[in-house]
């Protein structure tokens, strides 16, 4: 059954939300790996200076991680706009509202994803 425009409008909300926090996530993240740039200095010793190298690694890949499903968000948002949402970009099918209250940025169904991400679509 197709979701009702009220409904959308719940999505619409927790999916901006959901963008504020995660812009926000990535932004601590960015400027933590600017600190820790602008505390290395000649006299720090190699080990404090692997585990700041590490923090930075780290920092890096989970901001990497939230700006995807930023990506993600975006899309969901774009959906809305389109009169899509609920829809998956790949198959056409539904995509079943337990599936976006867990994820409300899903753009695909689970079989969907699950071949995409094996790489068979």
């Amino acid at each position: 059954m197709p979701l009702q425009e009220n409904e959308i409008e719940k999505y619409k909300e927790k999916l901006l939300e959901l963008r504020v926090k995660i812009t926000g996530a990535i932004n601590g993240a960015k400027e933590e790996v600017k600190e820790l740039d602008e505390t290395k200095g000649y006299s720090q010793h190699q080990a404090d200076e692997g585990t700041d190298d590490f923090g930075k690694t780290i920092n890096m890949e989970v901001s990497n991680k939230e700006y995807l499903i930023l990506k993600q968000i975006d899309r969901a948002l774009e959906k809305i706009d389109e009169g899509t949402y609920g829809i998956c970009d790949i198959t056409k099918k539904e995509i079943p509202k337990a599936r976006l209250q867990a994820i409300p940025y899903a753009t695909m169904t689970i079989e969907a994803q699950e071949k995409t991400e094996k790489g068979l679509l």
